[in-house]
């Protein structure tokens, strides 16, 4: 890597936003320059969030400059944009740990910093919690601030559309701003634009606006209708905010997010007026460093790289990951059976779809940031004779749990899910780790719930899931297996039969569940113990599990899941439904949710690894 010494002579200066708040804004550009700089050559040592962060370092600057923070309420959303906030709020020399095991966290977190008034990390939430704090401040008489940043992808979300209808029906004092980073700069957000919103921020239109509605009150209603579809009609000419206004907010912007001038006195204008507004402001995925902002997609999280030359071409060869694993079978697949349709609610390349899409363009169906829409809209395409496949990640099918239950497993359709990020997820942390599907859905009537132990298993689960007439899981976890070549030839597995890997001597039988596998063989073999690769979770193989009861002193369960109600607790049910009062040891996360760090640094932190496991063993 190329050694460079960077200065930050004004980033240096500020710990806190209070500091920030002492500079002549005429300094503000200088400062925004130094900022990400030094964010280019942090994230390239330590990997992270990149291009969506280079693109809110004038917009982050403008805010802490402007509003009272904390006093004043600041929620991100999702936190892919919070780097610059981490930076500014007295976190600078901690970014060097960041996403690492011990350090700072890659998303706002309330016990990280009274700065981060909201953790986050799924996205679509920054409307209703600011909204919550504007409430809450209204009731305690505060006339402290509430601000909401949410991109325009989270605004694709169901959930924020409620936050908005619901502001908007109660006139909450609160300001939402949209950064519109998708968007390019085009004519309506330059010169004359950032001049009418200025225009429409200012006291004097507000005044004007709020007189005008007084007048119109005490005309007759069609005069007063007509008025206000004039002006209605009037302002759509000029800004595009027409949808905001309906749902009762006034809509300001769009304006430039990197012009620092216009966003101080804009947000000015606005922190000065009262109910809910919304502050469209348009910026540019990875700002500042050409490469990002080229390829925004491939700079939208990063690992370690050299920032004058980018990333490093990606590897080819080697073995597949589980993700790579998935979109080369849902390929496969889609040529053999033409009613296979793709469903993603926007992780195309995080689902390992990219393929997929171009190669089967109309079968291919990105809902936005919608997973509830995801599931139901797979449900009813079944119901018409499609074979739907949801790829989605753990942590996410939680905000379509009721959709799995209703309207696709009370009817038994047969829909079938590709569950990524299952357990520990690495420097994303709890809010990403797949920590609780086995015990969400192993309750579930109708499903059928599988773990693959390594790459083939992987394959060989989903052709046997796509076959079934009813709904089916394949859970598997993020980055690579132990290496098992997949096989081209698919064939289904028989439901609910577990593999004997290894019969020991011993009085002790492993009974592991997916990815934990290698753990259960490596320690089988130190201590000449039995060792079973369960694959199923629902149904159980309960033949097998009564026997090895009867000829073992103790089982063991393994599952990369929390323990409390996962595969282990389906084992000790089986045990009891069966009157079988076996010694049974379940090992799987613990009852606390688990820090960021990297996979197996976690793992050995939950007793997962092989050593921990024997030390769990000799107790």
């Amino acid at each position: 890597m190329t050694v460079a010494t960077h200065v930050y002579p004004l980033l240096d200066t500020i710990d806190s936003p209070a500091d920030l708040r002492r500079l002549p804004e005429s300094s503000l550009g200088v400062l925004a320059n130094e900022l990400r700089e030094f964010l280019i050559q942090t994230v390239a040592r330590t990997g992270g969030h990149f291009a969506a962060n280079l693109g809110t370092i004038e917009l982050t600057i403008a805010l802490h400059y402007v509003f009272q923070t904390p006093e004043d309420r600041l929620v991100w959303d999702v936190g892919h944009q919070s780097y610059p906030h981490k930076i500014l709020t007295g976190r600078r020399a901690a970014m060097g740990m960041i996403r690492r095991k011990g350090g700072i966290a890659g998303f706002p977190k309330r016990c990280e910093s009274p700065y981060d008034t909201f953790g986050v990390g799924h996205s679509s939430t920054s409307i209703s919690a600011a909204q919550g704090m504007a409430i809450a401040a209204e009731a305690s008489g505060s006339q402290r601030k509430a601000v909401a940043v949410i991109g325009d992808g989270a605004m694709t979300a169901g959930m924020a559309f409620e936050a908005l209808n619901h502001a908007g029906h109660l006139k909450t004092d609160l300001l939402v701003v949209l950064n519109d980073n998708e968007m390019s700069i085009s004519q309506n957000v330059g010169a004359l634009s950032n001049h009418l919103t200025k225009l429409l921020s200012g006291q004097i239109y507000s005044t004007v606006r709020e007189g005008s509605k007084r007048l119109l009150a005490h005309m007759p209603a069609s005069i007063g209708e007509l008025a206000k579809r004039a002006e209605e009609h009037a302002k759509g000419l000029v800004t595009p905010g027409t949808l905001f206004e309906e749902l009762g907010f006034n809509y300001f912007g769009p304006i430039d997010g990197h012009d620092l001038p216009t966003l101080v006195r804009t947000l000015r204008n606005l922190r000065n007026l009262k109910g809910p507004r919304l502050l469209h402001v348009a910026t540019r995925k990875g700002k500042g460093y050409k490469l990002a902002e080229n390829e925004p997609i491939t700079y939208h999280g990063v690992g370690s790289f050299d920032p004058e030359l980018g990333l490093p071409p990606a590897k080819s060869g080697g073995a597949p990951t589980y993700t790579q694993v998935f979109g080369d079978w849902l390929c496969d697949m889609a040529e053999r059976d033409p009613r296979l349709v793709g469903i993603t609610p926007a992780m195309r390349e995080g689902s390992g779809m990219v393929e997929f899409a171009a190669r089967f363009p109309q079968r291919y169906f990105d809902v936005a940031i919608a997973e509830q829409h995801a599931v139901t809209l797979a449900a009813g395409m079944a119901c018409d004779g499609l074979k739907p496949v949801v790829a989605i990640y753990s942590t996410f099918l939680q905000r379509a749990y009721d959709q799995l239950i209703h309207d696709v497993a009370i009817q038994n359709l047969p829909v079938l899910f590709a569950i990524d990020r299952a357990g520990l997820v690495g420097p994303d942390g709890p809010t990403h780790a797949g920590a609780f599907d086995l015990s969400y859905l192993r309750c579930i009537p109708n499903l059928v719930v599988m773990a693959p132990a390594d790459e083939d298993e992987c394959r060989q689960m989903l052709y046997t899931g796509f076959q079934l007439d009813q709904p089916a899981c394949v859970r598997y976890p993020r980055g690579k297996g132990p290496g098992a070549t997949p096989q081209e030839q698919m064939s289904a597995l028989p439901i609910g039969k577990a593999q004997l890997r290894r019969r020991g001597s011993g009085d002790t039988a492993l009974l592991a569940f997916g990815a934990l596998l290698g753990v259960a063989e490596a320690v089988g073999e130190q201590l000449d113990a039995t060792v079973v690769n369960m694959r199923f979770v629902k149904p159980l193989d309960e033949a097998l599990i009564v026997e090895l009861a009867r000829s073992h002193r103790r089982l063991v369960t393994l599952e990369d899941n929390v323990v409390a109600g996962g595969a282990g607790s389906a084992v000790n049910e089986c045990l009891a439904a069966h009157g079988i009062a076996a010694h049974a040891l379940n090992l799987g996360l613990p009852d606390r949710f688990i820090n960021h760090g990297e996979r197996n640094e976690l793992l050995a932190e939950c007793g997962l690894d092989v050593a921990g496991v024997l030390a769990a063993l000799q107790d």
